[in-house]
């Protein structure tokens, strides 16, 4: 009797058929990055529609790889997001250097499990090198511990755990062993401005969003101190934590750090850092001072697809408590240990993913092709560039740039709320750039964000002539 089920099995690739197969891909994608910048910001609705009939049914038996690939790639091209090219200006999203791109490409030909060192040794040893590397360029304590994270989210959500754990082991409560039922109540004080990740951090947490307390901001979005300090005297006696923002979401803005972190400390209470984009400021000489006194904080958190150009999906948490941060986010079991395991630092201790992507590799491919004049001069120029954006706009008719551009965000009226949602929607539409719209101190705005390694001044003038021609329409 033979075996029918070896006639649906699918066969390995051979090596030279895999090697073609890959060399496939790369061209592929080259090509598509070489293009990237002459075809439109966003794709038609009419493109992404015509995806899924593209992509087919279910096959009832194998295909051969080379066919799955073409198909995909046939099929998705189309319809992509052009956020790797120079006038995208979305969600503060970085264009992917050329070296993490293709450490990415290896990273999955690799496929390795950064667990732990026993899962791979040298995704752990990576990983060490880049965080180092991280700390140095932030300005962080040497000593703070770090995970490598999915983004924004993951970072807020472990550096929120670690000081859940900090500040009830303050107040003799181990939450790790005891839960949340009969503990302190915890409160979190934080400005009105914080990113939705916060919240949505302290739900998964636990602790939920009537634990805020709110602080008020000022006219660009940093925190008060006035308010800070009264919030801070409420029932003080409550294990507390304090959201400070390195770069307010809308406007760039920055609080006070010295001043917040010394009134948080003086009230026994753990600071964070939200720092998704604007701790890259730390990393510029022409930016530095908006972040002093920052290293004085409890944890921090910030973003490698942002502003560090290394593809999606890369993000860091940092720890100037490792004992909390360990305690906040490891498990063992006997399976995942054995000889040699615990020489190195285990990278999954310090995350909420067990069964991890090795992210270090990128991180370190992207901070070794810029090195550190490289990362200062992707943080000065795309500074440069948004008030180059700022002024282009200021000086056309009925539109007003609405916060002061000390960083790479531009928060842009044309007049009401109405004819701004309208000049949005056509600019979007236009294909020659992207750019989101947000709402802010009640105004509906258009949001502008320069972080991509790849734009020039040539693209922000053709992206300021598409917003002036919308207006003419609108």
């Amino acid at each position: 009797m033979t075996d029918s089920s070896a006639d649906h099995a699918v066969t390995p690739t051979t090596g030279s058929d895999l090697r073609d197969l890959l060399q496939y891909v790369a061209a592929r994608g080259a090509g598509y990055r070489e293009r990237v910048g002459d075809g439109p910001a966003f794709p038609s609705a009419a493109a992404v529609d015509a995806v899924r009939a593209a992509l087919g049914s279910l096959p009832d038996g194998p295909t051969p790889a080379a066919d799955v690939v073409g198909r995909l790639a046939d099929a998705v091209e189309p319809a992509l997001v052009a956020s790797t090219g120079p006038r995208y200006f979305g969600f503060v999203t970085g264009g992917a250097l050329d070296a993490p791109t293709a450490a990415d490409v290896l990273t999955t030909a690799w496929d390795q499990n950064a667990w732990n060192p026993l899962t791979s040794p040298v995704a752990a040893v990576v990983e060490d090198v880049a965080g180092a590397w991280l700390k140095d360029l932030l300005g962080l304590p040497e000593d703070a511990s770090f995970g490598f994270v999915t983004g924004g989210q993951g970072g807020n959500t472990v550096c929120l755990a670690a000081a859940r754990h900090g500040v009830l082991a303050d107040a003799g409560w181990d939450v790790e062993r005891q839960g949340l039922h009969g503990a302190p109540r915890v409160r979190v004080v934080a400005g009105t401005g914080r990113h939705a990740t916060v919240d949505r951090a302290l739900r998964l947490l636990g602790l939920g969003t009537d634990a805020v307390v709110p602080v008020q901001t000022g006219l660009q979005g940093s925190i008060d101190l006035a308010d800070l300090a009264r919030a801070l005297a409420d029932t003080s006696t409550d294990p507390t934590i304090v959201c400070l923002q390195a770069g307010e979401v809308n406007t760039g803005a920055f609080d006070d750090f010295p001043a917040a972190i010394a009134a948080a400390h003086h009230h026994g209470a753990w600071v964070h850092v939200d720092g998704a984009f604007g701790l890259w400021a730390a990393a510029a000489p022409a930016t530095r001072h908006l972040v002093a006194g920052i290293e004085q904080a409890d944890s921090w958190s910030t973003d490698g697809h942002k502003w560090l150009n290394v593809p999606y999906d890369a993000g860091y948490a940092f720890c100037a408590h490792p004992a909390a941060h360990v305690a906040a986010t490891s498990y063992s079991a006997p399976y995942l240990t054995g000889t040699g395991a615990e020489a190195f630092r285990s990278p999954g201790a310090y995350v909420l993913e067990s069964s991890r992507r090795a992210r270090g590799f990128t991180t370190w491919a992207a901070l070794r092709q810029l090195g550190r004049d490289g990362v200062a001069d992707l943080v000065e120029r795309c500074c440069a560039l948004a008030r180059r954006f700022a002024d282009g706009l200021a000086r056309l008719d009925g539109v007003t740039v609405v916060n002061d551009v000390v960083l790479n965000q531009v928060l842009v009226r044309f007049g009401d709320d109405e004819r701004t949602g309208r000049v949005i929607e056509a600019v979007q539409s236009c294909g020659e750039c992207w750019m989101g719209g947000t709402v802010w101190h009640g105004m509906r705005l258009m949001r502008i964000s320069v972080s991509s390694w790849l734009t020039t001044e040539a693209d922000v003038d053709r992206s300021v002539d598409a917003i002036a021609a919308a207006l003419t329409e609108r």
